[in-house]
């Protein structure tokens, strides 16, 4: 699955041209490498997402195409 699917899907990100956006500017990253919007995902990637001054790590864990909202935080755990 693409990285900016996965955000939109995944609820982490808004909108899947947010994601596209975040990507490019540098401000993802994926297995500590910066990735861009077409990176294909595997369950077990460690993906970084930079907020402002804060960033959240997380594992990805399912890889679905849709989720309900209840069920998006399953598909990726938090890293601490």
């Amino acid at each position: 699955m693409r990285l900016d699917k996965f955000l939109k899907v995944s609820r982490v990100l808004k909108r899947r041209t947010v994601a596209a956006e975040a990507c490019d500017k540098g401000k993802v990253c994926v297995n500590d490498k910066p990735a861009k919007p077409a990176k294909q995902l595997a369950v077990g990637d460690i993906v970084s997402v930079s907020f402002g001054t804060t960033t959240m790590r997380f594992v990805v864990k399912a890889l679905t195409t849709t989720t309900k909202k209840e069920d998006a935080d399953k598909m990726y755990e938090i890293c601490t």
